[in-house]
């Protein structure tokens, strides 16, 4: 098992990695909490494989763990289920001694995440990722949120977790669509800081374990020290972990969720490549090879056809990188790094839009 401290604000907290950690999984988050009621929120995905697990191991270590089910995906990410999770937890006696355990992807991270910021006025939360994808992005800074009707993540709250367990063995048992929506982050850390990792990634397989561990490691320290530098995403250093985001969230929108986050963030990528060739210089050469490594691990360069594209464009004005009408987006001048413009027009991201087709 390999250890990190995140630091954001005044606060730091420790990531676990490893393999079988769940197994001892209640005296891991006993070093840190105290014994008490618990809620461990879940998906109809991941329940049946590893809740009953954690829910014993809680037990075992004097832990009252009541489990909240909800359906899988991100159409369950809404204000109601939201309200209905508290709800439940308020008939079942907790309060703002208990904490809140987040334990599957992004989808179950952000809600649960939330949950805990209002919940009681806000409690503790232990972030479990089960997806590639939640262990090296999701999990880590704070960001909590559900969408609307309009977009996603459009309310939330920064509220960071007290921990995060990353168990290695949950990653065998995801289809490999599901697997390789993290390639897509782990890619977008490579382009905006670590133009090095972005070499190795041409020789990573995504399959071998002890493999697997050193590259979340390496991308949750990537992602900490952003955060560390701007946790309320106040200063525009945050903003860099959006690359990709501003055009990949309208493409989710478009799709009705159809296009899985880290499929819409490879496209939305491609697109934000093409408007810094034209914005920040970024050499031609290396979108072609942005597009590669993306191929590489079986993500999207290319919007299905006939798919809606104006949707995408109506989507965008609702993005919270959209601050007063104007746009905020992130741009790359070469591999391994990235900073925050406020030149991008429409007419620039319109004609990124048209590229993908």
């Amino acid at each position: 098992m390999s250890s990190l401290e995140v630091r954001a604000g005044g606060k730091t907290y420790p990531v676990l990695i490893g393999q079988g950690l769940l197994e001892n999984v209640g005296e891991r988050i006993k070093e840190k909490i105290a014994p008490t009621q618990c809620a461990i929120i879940s998906d109809s995905n991941v329940e049946p494989q590893f809740a009953h697990e954690v829910q014993h191991s809680l037990s075992m270590a004097g832990f009252q763990p009541l489990l909240i089910t909800i359906p899988a995906g991100e159409q369950a990410k809404t204000l109601q289920q939201t309200s209905e999770i508290c709800e439940q937890m308020l008939r079942s006696h907790l309060d703002r001694h208990s904490f809140v355990i987040g334990l599957g992807g992004g989808v179950i991270g952000d809600l649960s995440g939330f949950v805990a910021a209002i919940f009681q006025r806000g409690i503790r939360h232990v972030q479990i990722p089960t997806t590639l994808l939640a262990m090296v992005d999701s999990s880590i800074g704070g960001k909590t949120g559900v969408n609307t009707d309009v977009g996603k993540n459009l309310l939330g709250a920064v509220h960071q977790p007290s921990m995060v367990i990353d168990d290695i063995h949950t990653l065998k048992t995801l289809p490999r669509r599901v697997l390789r929506q993290g390639f897509a982050e782990i890619i977008k850390h490579a382009v905006i800081a670590d133009a090095k990792m972005f070499q190795d990634l041409k020789n990573e397989t995504g399959t071998d374990a002890v493999s697997l561990q050193a590259l979340i490691q390496r991308n949750v320290q990537i992602k900490s020290n952003i955060v560390a530098n701007d946790e309320f995403d106040q200063n525009g250093q945050r903003a860099v972990l959006n690359f990709g985001h501003t055009i990949g969230h309208a493409i989710e929108r478009a799709s009705n969720y159809e296009i899985f986050h880290g499929e819409a963030v490879s496209l939305g990528m491609i697109a934000a490549c093409i408007v810094s060739t034209k914005k920040a210089g970024l050499p031609r050469e290396a979108l072609p090879a942005v597009a590669a490594l993306l191929q590489r691990f079986g993500l999207p360069i290319r919007l299905p056809e006939r798919f809606p594209h104006q949707r995408i464009l109506d989507a965008l004005t609702f993005d919270k990188k959209f601050e007063r009408g104007e746009i905020r987006f992130i741009v790359t001048s070469e591999i391994g790094s990235a900073r925050l413009s406020r030149d991008v027009t429409m007419d620039d991201i319109r004609e990124a839009v048209e590229n993908i087709r």
